[in-house]
């Protein structure tokens, strides 16, 4: 079989080319997150690897793959020895390829040289932290545990030990945040000369501690027009000391782009373990349970963890596509998304595109269809209106 039949049969959105890896132990709830975790149970650590480990094994063979992403959660709230026991167990099941990115997400109060070394020898490639700020106020609202010197020793130990590629994430929006205090957390982050940088508005997800704040009026979020304004502060400065802003949220100096979320991006196939996770194989997209017991005890049985899955109709997968690959700054690319989906890029979407481009907002070569500068901010309003009236 050569190579062009090959890719015919196994293309990067049906076939896995990257794997997610979800742990989702954290010493604390910080109040805004509405993700799938686990908090006062480290003594279950070791039955959730076990479990993991089960879910694994469900693949039958090793499947080789360009990305690994650990993320939670805090994964880096895994003993040093329990990091090492992981690692073994995705070598196995999921090799990573020759030149492979290794991502791992981690609270800077967790970076000590210990678990770093583990997981460097491991073959960790790229470190994300989440510092979201570095300024005590805004940690507090945040309800983050860390201080701004644990984000400096973090990054000195990772490059003491050699790791060069380093990503920040940082939150703008929360309620009482200056354009002043934003602007010092991104110089306070350029000063550490990172490789990458995400940058993420505040949500306040339904259910979660500020969400009930918010609706009990005890916080004022903070206007549509500050949080554009700061929006657009990261797009000019972070663009102006050389970062390409390649994703909504996303910069990162040249070549230090993350692999592995690009994956996403593209709406390609990825793998999905452990609880709460996704994966997306084959068209087929199922998330598992977000129940930390009922994770473990399916996933242990060697039973399906999933609680949901659905496999959209093509007409369906392509709108998904699009919406996905809008936000890139790149955009669609019609020969790609005409390959990837079978459909034209203009027969996705509604009449409402072109009023879209006339406004200013997206921009339409005649070969790819992108988001403007304009349009970056209201990206998801954007891509909403795009599809208005489509058949």
């Amino acid at each position: 079989m050569n190579k062009d039949e090959n890719q015919k049969i196994d293309p990067p959105w049906r076939i896995p080319g990257a794997a997610y890896v979800h742990i989702p132990f954290c010493a604390h709830h910080c109040s805004y997150c509405d993700f799938a975790i686990a908090t006062g149970r480290d003594d279950l650590r070791e039955d959730y690897l076990t479990a993991l480990e089960n879910e694994l094994r469900t693949l039958g063979n090793p499947r080789p793959v360009n990305t690994w992403f650990l993320g939670g959660g805090t994964p880096t709230q895994l003993s040093p020895t329990q990091l090492e026991r992981l690692i073994l167990m995705l070598k196995e099941w999921l090799p990573l390829l020759p030149g492979g990115e290794f991502s791992i997400e981690a609270n800077p109060d967790d970076c000590n040289p210990d678990r770093l070394r583990v997981l460097l020898q491991g073959g960790l490639t790229r470190l994300s932290l989440g510092v979201q700020s570095f300024q005590e106020p805004v940690l507090q609202f945040l309800d983050r545990r860390h201080d701004p010197g644990q984000v400096m020793r973090a990054i000195e130990n990772a490059r003491t030990l050699g790791l060069k590629n380093l990503s920040l994430d940082l939150i703008f929006g929360s309620a009482g945040m200056t354009l002043d205090m934003w602007k010092f957390d991104l110089q306070a982050a350029l000063d550490l000369k990172p490789t990458h940088l995400s940058t993420y508005g505040l949500t306040y997800e339904k259910g979660t501690p500020l969400w009930k704040k918010m609706h009990r009026g005890d916080l004022i979020p903070l206007g549509e027009s500050e949080e554009l304004h700061q929006y657009e502060l990261a797009m000019d400065l972070l663009e102006e000391k050389g970062f390409e802003h390649y994703e909504i949220s996303s910069f990162a100096q040249p070549g230090w782009r993350c692999a592995h979320n690009q994956v996403y991006w593209a709406n390609h196939a990825y793998w999905g373990f452990g609880m709460g996770a996704a994966k997306y194989v084959a068209g087929v997209r199922s998330v598992n349970s977000r129940d930390l017991a009922t994770y473990i005890r399916k996933a242990t049985l060697g039973e399906d963890a999933a609680f949901q899955s659905e496999q959209l109709e093509p007409h369906e997968e392509a709108r998904e596509t699009l919406g996905l690959n809008m936000r890139r700054m790149e955009g669609a690319f019609r020969p790609e998304f005409l390959q990837r989906t079978g459909y034209e890029l203009d027969d996705v979407v509604g009449v409402e595109k072109n009023k879209l481009v006339e406004q200013g907002l997206l921009l339409d070569d005649g070969q790819r269809l992108r988001l403007s500068r304009k349009g970056r901010p209201l990206a998801d309003w954007v891509i909403t209106r795009l599809f208005q009236d489509a058949h």
